[in-house]
């Protein structure tokens, strides 16, 4: 795949990241130009690419960071927004998502990058990649900008199922836990559950039971729980990690990225209102720069799948260039620190945790 020459330009640890070209809104011209920006700044990363081999190979030509560091795979197929996730599982072999899994699952990459369809991308990860054991849902948890010292907060589950019981919710909770303390590197952090108040009455009864089953396990898990959390501690500093189901935590997140989105088309419009405007806009440019940053939900795009024998993270479907470096930042960091290792370690501790938890509430304590 590469020279002797490339080799040593990667590094002697060179990390292999899978990367579906396809299934994006803005196709694989957005991926590779984003996989070109991440090549520019982390001479150790290389790329196997999944798709139309006619297609990429003209692409990633253009884009000299990519000589020598990207494999293509030929993958025909492709899975559209529209594709229905058990249409794929059935008939999806010859797709790019489908060959991008099968390259972590055969040890060739260390983490799978996709744009593609939320719902497929999950059915197959289950497939080809399996739950941990003792996991009912795998999540995807994401990073929030926040208050907090780290500048993020993570939080689970953002779409990989609509539904969460009380014993959901918990594996959620330690599943957080985990990626907080491996990807954030809090040793204690703080676990709040989203609710409609922070009242211990309020809320519907799967959130009542998961606030007790979660409490009761925290000082085992070594984590603080602070309990319910209401929407304006997402980006708050009250705690690290922000547990819901995926319904209300992806609705959360879309709400998040209109609202970023609107901010900044504000600004605009505010700082083009006139001359003087215009004026205090130049002297601000900095400053306005550097908040532009802060607020783009393209910079800290990428969802990570938990729960799965491997490691996967999901981009946003619009990501552009931008957005599509940044997923494969954060893919190359969690390559970097070991996560897929260590994250499978904890996270099936914590899932066996979870079911001893949900049993001796259900059986009493054991004798």
């Amino acid at each position: 795949m590469t020279s002797e020459r490339d080799h040593m330009k990667a590094g002697e640890n060179p990390v292999v990241l899978s990367i579906d070209a396809m299934g994006g809104d803005q196709g694989p011209a957005a991926v590779v130009a984003g996989i070109a920006l991440s090549a520019e700044k982390n001479p150790e990363i290389r790329f196997i690419l999944h798709g139309p081999k006619d297609q990429l190979e003209p692409l990633v030509a253009k884009k000299s960071d990519l000589t020598g560091r990207c494999e293509i795979r030929d993958a025909s197929g492709v899975v559209s927004m529209d594709d229905k996730p058990s249409q794929v599982m059935r008939s999806g072999k010859d797709t790019s998502m489908w060959s991008t899994l099968e390259a972590v699952r055969q040890g060739d990459a260390t983490v799978a990058v996709s744009c593609g369809n939320t719902g497929a991308l999950m059915a197959l990860s289950m497939i080809r990649l399996r739950k941990l054991p003792g996991v009912n849902r795998p999540a995807i948890a994401i990073l929030w900008p926040s208050r907090n010292p780290q500048g993020f907060n993570v939080m689970l589950d953002v779409g990989a199922d609509i539904r969460a019981d009380a014993e959901d919710l918990l594996q959620y909770a330690l599943m957080g836990v985990s990626y907080a303390r491996n990807g954030l590197n809090l040793k204690n952090p703080r676990v709040g559950l989203l609710n409609v108040g922070t009242e211990e009455h309020k809320g519907r009864a799967e959130l009542k039971e998961a606030h007790e089953l979660i409490g009761d396990i925290a000082e085992d898990g070594h984590f603080e729980f602070v309990g319910f959390v209401e929407g304006g501690d997402i980006p708050g500093n009250k705690c690290d990690v922000i547990v819901t189901d995926g319904f209300t935590g992806n609705i959360a997140l879309k709400t998040g990225e209109g609202t970023a989105s609107l901010i900044s088309d504000f600004l605009k419009q505010a700082f083009a209102y006139s001359f003087m405007s215009r004026v205090a806009s130049l002297l601000a440019l900095t400053s306005l720069k550097r908040l532009k940053k802060r607020i783009d939900p393209r910079r800290v795009n990428g969802g990570v799948f938990l729960g799965l024998n491997g490691t996967v993270v999901k981009s946003h479907g619009a990501a552009d260039a931008t957005g599509v470096s940044a997923a494969v930042k954060l893919a190359f960091q969690l390559a970097q620190t070991g996560f897929t290792d260590r994250i499978a370690a904890r996270v099936a501790s914590a899932a066996e945790r979870a079911q001893d938890v949900s049993e001796n509430e259900t059986n009493g304590p054991a004798i």
